[in-house]
C-alpha cells in the first residue's frame, strides 16, 4: 500500500469519526492482522477495543486518515485479531513506508514519556500547542523529539570493500563504520574522525549517498562513500574487533536490508561489479 503522510501537532477538535493508531506497549507495536500487510488499529480511540492509554498525541494524515501515537498503559489483555510485534519486524514488513512512519511515531511518542518533567527544575512540563514541544510552566524550558546524527562510511579501494565487525554482533556478521557526530562537529569530520579512529585508514573523495531515520532510539543515519587514501586496518579493539577489504563478489554476512548500511553495500558492489566487467 502506498502511503501518503502529511505531518500536523494541532488534531481535529472532536475524534468523532474512525483514526488510525500507532498503539505502542514498549517497543512493540499494535498490529491488526491480516494475511497481506500489516495493518494498524482502526477506531476513535483504543479503549474501544479495550485498550487503556497512558498518553497519546497526535501525528497528523496518512492517506487523508486522522493518525495517532499512543503509549498503552498495558497489553497483558489484547483485542482478539490484533498482535504485539517487534518495531524491527514492522520496519522490515511487506510495507517498508508503515515502518518508516512507525519508527516516526515511536520517537515521537518516546520524547513525550521521557520528558514529562523539565530537566532544569523538576517541575511538570505541559504540551506547548501549535508545534511539537513541551515547555516548563516554572522556568520556560523548551524540549523537543531530540535527533542524534550519526555517519556511517563505505571506503572503496578497487573493486574492494570496507567492513568491519563490532564485538556484540553474531560471528561473521560485517556491515560499513558507523559512528555520532560530536558537539561543534561538520558532518565530512566527524567521517574522517571516526575512520581514523575505528580502523586507522585515511579517506578521500567523499561522496554523500543517502539517509535514513532511525529509531533506535532518535538516530538519523547520514551515509557516505570514499576512496580509500592510504594506512594499514588497524581496528581499535574497543568498538571494531575486526575489519578487511572485501571483494564486492565475495561478501560476507551483511546486516539486514531495512538498514541503509545494507542498501548501500548493495548499490556499491552492484556498481563495482558492474564496471569490473566493462
Amino acid at each position: 500500500m502506498k502511503i501518503h503522510y502529511e505531518p500536523a501537532v494541532v488534531g481535529p477538535a472532536r475524534r468523532d469519526e474512525p483514526a488510525l493508531w500507532f498503539a505502542f506497549h514498549k517497543s512493540e507495536l499494535l498490529i491488526a492482522q491480516s494475511e497481506n500487510e500489516p495493518r494498524l488499529p482502526d477506531c476513535r480511540d483504543p479503549a474501544e477495543l479495550g485498550l487503556a492509554s497512558a498518553r497519546h498525541l497526535y501525528l497528523g494524515t496518512m492517506n487523508g486518515r486522522h493518525c495517532y501515537v499512543c503509549e498503552l498503559a498495558r497489553a497483558d489483555q489484547l483485542p482478539a485479531g490484533h498482535a504485539l510485534q517487534g518495531l524491527r519486524a514492522v520496519m522490515g514488513s511487506t510495507n517498508p513506508a508503515l515502518g518508516t512512519l512507525a519508527g516516526r511515531a515511536y520517537q515521537i511518542i518516546e520524547w513525550d514519556r521521557n520528558h514529562q518533567f523539565c530537566s532544569r527544575c523538576g517541575t511538570p512540563t505541559e504540551v506547548r500547542s501549535g508545534e511539537r514541544s513541551r515547555v516548563c510552566p516554572q522556568c520556560r524550558y523548551t524540549t523537543y523529539p531530540p535527533v542524534s546524527p550519526a555517519i556511517m562510511i563505505l571506503i572503496i579501494r578497487g573493486r574492494e570493500i570496507l567492513l568491519a565487525r563490532k564485538k556484540d554482533w553474531p560471528a561473521g556478521r560485517y556491515s560499513a563504520l558507523a559512528g555520532f557526530v560530536e558537539p561543534g562537529e561538520e558532518l565530512e569530520d566527524t567521517v574522517r574522525r571516526e575512520t581514523r579512529e575505528e580502523v586507522g585508514l585515511e579517506i578521500e573523495n567523499l561522496r554523500y549517498f543517502g539517509s535514513q531515520p532511525w529509531p533506535f532510539p532518535h538516530q538519523l543515519m547520514i551515509a557516505f562513500t570514499a576512496d580509500y587514501a592510504g594506512g594499514e586496518i588497524t581496528p581499535d579493539g574497543v568498538e571494531i574487533e575486526e575489519a578487511a577489504f572485501f571483494d564486492v563478489e565475495q561478501l560476507p554476512n551483511l546486516p539486514a536490508g531495512i538498514s541503509i548500511s545494507r542498501r548501500m553495500i548493495d548499490a556499491v558492489s552492484k556498481k563495482l561489479a558492474r564496471d569490473g566487467e566493462q
